[in-house]
Parts: structure tokens; sequence; C-alpha cells
């Protein structure tokens, strides 16, 4: 009887063993990274439908999107850091008319443009960003100068291109930023808000439904390094029409952009007020970080419930610390594209 007790104890103690090797194994395959790299890209969010679209057209934007993610791709492919990754990837979208900033930023009710941007890095929650930027070639090269070389987080108008300046960084005429198709989309605007008020109609509103739809080329990245880092950018032109030095999120951390190597690195765009009292971006890391939610789980929240449910209009693109990656929408299309560590490309444009 003795010896049948102590072979039942041996037994238990295997299968304790055995059960504890398993939950390991299971734990360890949880937390295996999917993407030693990866990088994520979007090029505004809105009411973008095949039906308008040219086949010219669509054939452009997938181009240019596809020539940027592949630029942020090769340089960690190579070993190079994620900032470099965004920071390269972003400028080839700030240099195409085809997005809202840089080169194919709207235009302010004063006719001209004014260009905002920010970054942060997930290894040391640093950040810098600028708003309200006139003649600086690169909003999201000076965004990151704002970090590394100042003790600063944000800066705006005159002073950002001072500082621009001082460190650099090149400067360019306004009438860089002038493309035809911007500056008519602003007429349009303009003059169908004078017959508005012209018949008395009080209700004209500076938010009426042409800008909401016409400021969806707002471009950002995300992207995961070989060292682990996490690094999110964003540029914009903002928002037609816009009066008064509005700033909408995308220079605002934790609304247009975030990033913490704990739990993911965010890129946003859409109506810029409500991301901003929706704290987007950080709301996003912050569900994963206090209610271990997923990536998909907390893009899909914040995005498709809290964000909606409040108004609000737009998308985000994330990638998480393991390389899982998650576009999130709530509107007809979002210009979208990634690359994970095999070189596998997704290019997107309407909802699927």
């Amino acid at each position: 009887m003795k010896n049948y007790l102590l072979l039942f104890s041996f037994l238990l103690i295997l299968l304790g063993c055995k059960n504890d090797i398993d939950t390991t194994i299971k734990e360890d395959k949880l937390n295996s990274v999917q993407n030693e790299f990866a990088i994520i890209i979007h090029g505004g969010a809105g009411t973008i439908l095949k039906k308008n679209m040219s086949d010219e057209k669509e054939a452009a934007y997938k181009a240019k999107l596809e020539e940027a993610i592949k630029v942020g791709h090769t340089i960690l492919k190579n070993g190079g850091t994620s900032a470099e990754a965004v920071m390269k990837t972003i400028q080839v979208m700030e240099e195409s008319p085809l997005f809202n900033a840089g080169k194919g930023a709207v235009f302010t009710h004063e006719e001209t443009n004014e260009l905002d941007a920010s970054f942060m890095d997930g290894k040391t929650l640093n950040a810098g960003a600028v708003a309200g930027v006139t003649n600086v070639k690169s909003p999201i090269e000076l965004a990151i100068k704002v970090m590394t070389d100042s003790d600063h987080v944000m800066l705006s108008g005159k002073g950002a291109s001072v500082f621009a300046k001082e460190k650099g960084l090149e400067i360019v005429d306004p009438s860089y930023f002038y493309t035809e198709r911007r500056f008519k989309s602003l007429q349009r605007i303009k003059n169908r808000n004078k017959t508005e008020l012209d018949h008395d109609d009080k209700k004209a509103a500076f938010y009426d439904a042409d800008i909401k739809n016409a400021k969806f080329g707002t471009v950002g990245c995300v992207a995961l390094d070989k060292n682990g880092n996490i690094a999110a950018g964003t540029s914009t032109g903002g928002m037609t029409n816009k009066r008064w030095g509005r700033i909408g999120d995308a220079p605002i951390i934790g609304s247009g952009t975030y990033a913490n190597n704990l739990t993911c690195g965010v890129s946003s765009t859409g109506w810029g007020e409500y991301f901003i009292r929706s704290q987007v971006a950080y709301d996003i890391s912050a569900q994963m970080e206090y209610q271990q939610k997923t990536l998909k789980e907390a893009t899909k929240d914040v995005i498709q419930n809290k964000l909606t449910k409040l108004g609000g209009t737009g998308g985000v693109v994330a990638l998480d610390k393991k390389g899982n990656m998650s576009f999130e929408f709530n509107t007809a299309g979002m210009y979208r594209a990634s690359m994970d560590e095999k070189g596998n490309l997704v290019v997107k444009i309407y909802k699927e």
C-alpha cells in the first residue's frame, strides 16, 4: 500500500511538471515576436470611394504608398533605427502633392499653408512637435529636431521656423507648398460658405461637410526596429479653410502620435478636434498596458466605439512591441500600407 502511495505521488508530481512545462510553452509562444521588425503607414482617412477615384489616380496613390513604405522597410532591414525609418518614410509623402502634408498641404482661410507634425520615441518616451510652420520643407524632420536638440516638446509658428534655420534644416519659400488642386478646393469651400451666408443661412458653420471630407491626406508612420524600439510620427497641413491659428491632433502627443516600447506606436488621421478630446493614440496604448488588451482589441474599441460615439471620424495605424500591426478606421477609406520582416507588402485604400 505504501508503494502505491509513493507511485501515485510520483505520478502527480510528473503531471504537475508537465502542466508547468505546457504553460511555459504557451506563454513563450504568446510572448514570442511575430515580426523582428515591421512598418505601417497611412496617407489619411475619409470619404474615399472607389466610384470617385479614376484608375490613374488610384494607381498613383498606391505607387506612392509603396514607394514610401519600402524606403522605411529597407532602413529597418539593414539594421537602421525606427526613428530614421519613420522620418524618411514620411518625407517621401511630404514631398508628394497627393497628400495633405508638406508639398500637398491644404490652404488656410487666409490662403496660406500652415504645417504641423509630431514624433515620439517609444524607448525614452521623448517627443517633439511643431505647429503652424510655413517655410520648413520637412515638418517631420523639424519635429524630430525639436525632440533631440531642444528642451521642449512643441514649438510653433515663427519660433519653430527660427529654430529650424538655426539647426540647419532646409528652409523654402512658402510658395513651395502651393498646388493648384488644394487652392481650388479652398475657393470652392469659401464660395459655398459665402453663398450660404448671403442667403442668411446662419448654419453655414466652419465645420461644414465639405471641410470634414476634404482633409483626408494627413500622413503617418509607425516602425519597429531590430532593437525592439518603436517610433511613431505624423505630418499634416491640417484642415482646409482653417482659421485663427487652428491646430488639430497631428502635433499633439497622445492624440495624433504616441509610442511606448511597452505597448505600441500609433499615428492618427481624421477630424482632429475629436482625436484631441479622446486622446486616441494614448488611449490605445493605455488599454493595452492597463487592461491587457491586444493591439487589435484596443484599436477597435477606441475607433469603432469610443470615437464613433463621440461623433469623430478617422482612423489609426498602429504597431505593437511584437510586430503585430493594425489598420482601424470608421470612414469609407484610408490610404494605408504595411510591410513585415519577410517583406510581405499590403497596400489598400478602400474599406474591405
